[in-house]
């Protein structure tokens, strides 16, 4: 008796199961997306989230992994600094051109610079020159501009002319362009990295 029992409560926790997976696999996907008909044909469009599938990185030895994992961390330190570049020349740009008076626009450099620096003058102090060279061309793939013109344009051609000199003397250059496609394949490689949450 007892092990019909047990037969029994076997069986019955068979069909709960069994049940179970039934009712949910006929449950019907609420979600609505957009779609169109074309000859019949009902076309669903849906936004899908972009999956970025990169090769696996190889690995000379030791000290070539060692150094990727040095320009990772460089890399990962200054982006969020070229990010915010990025958006305070969208928000300020429009409110710069806006003014017409070259004293009110002046003025309003004069506080912004004072505001950052005040802000983020330590921790560019402690910027090594190979972190400021990144950050360089990083400011330049977030803008689509490079730290020369960006001078040029806010602060005027003498100013750029200047700091260009100041850059030439550490081995940077303010003119050079980001080339994801070229020398900064590397960067944009780790850029893409960091943006899906992978680093």
């Amino acid at each position: 008796m007892k092990k019909i029992i047990q037969a029994a409560g076997f069986l019955i926790f068979l069909l709960l199961v069994v049940f179970h997976y039934q009712v949910n696999g006929q449950r019907k996907d609420t979600t609505f997306v957009m779609g169109t008909v074309q000859n019949g044909d009902t076309l669903i469009h849906m936004n899908i989230i972009e999956v970025v599938v990169l090769p696996e990185k190889k690995f000379r030895n030791k000290r070539h992994e060692r150094q990727y994992g040095r320009f990772v961390d460089k890399v990962r330190k200054v982006y969020p600094y070229a990010r915010m570049a990025g958006a305070m020349l969208d928000e300020y740009e429009p409110k710069y051109f806006a003014l017409t008076n070259d004293k009110d626009r002046r003025k309003m450099m004069k506080d912004l610079e004072d505001q950052l620096l005040a802000e983020y003058k330590d921790e560019m102090k402690r910027m090594t020159l190979s972190e400021g060279r990144l950050l360089l061309k990083l400011i330049d793939r977030e803008t689509s501009r490079t730290s020369f013109s960006l001078i040029k344009e806010f602060r005027g051609g003498v100013s750029a002319t200047f700091w260009q000199g100041i850059a030439r003397l550490f081995g940077s250059n303010l003119k050079s362009e980001y080339e994801p496609q070229g020398e900064d394949m590397l960067l944009e490689e780790v850029v893409r990295l960091i943006e899906v949450g992978y680093l």
